[in-house]
């Protein structure tokens, strides 16, 4: 799994999703009411806590929102990142987003 950060209006949101799912523009601004804009790599650390390459989705910052997309629904565990680059936490899917009360949403095609 992957963990992007975005941009939405003046907040960030964290979107879990299968590794090899793409964001569907069209559905991303339908659910959110913008345009997908990633953060700049320079601003992932300070507005997530974490590296870009390992932001986790587990211990966000209070006023961060956590997000899982449907693509995670056909594993049965996922590995999103750990917190670097070079770890990663073993998961169910549905347990994912039960820690880190995340909202299940469809946004990638």
């Amino acid at each position: 799994a992957k963990t992007l950060s975005f941009r939405v209006n003046d907040g960030v949101v964290l979107l879990v999703m299968a590794g090899t799912a793409r964001i569907d523009n069209k559905k991303y601004k339908q659910f959110f009411g913008v345009k997908a804009r990633m953060l700049p790599a320079e601003e992932v650390e300070a507005m997530t806590g974490y590296p870009p390459g390992g932001v986790c989705p587990f211990a966000a910052p209070a006023t961060v929102r956590v997000y899982c997309d449907r693509s995670l629904c056909s594993y049965s565990e996922v590995l999103p990142a750990g917190g670097s680059d070079n770890s990663g936490v073993r998961i169910a899917p549905q347990r994912l987003a039960g820690i880190t009360g995340a909202e299940w949403i469809d946004v990638t095609g």
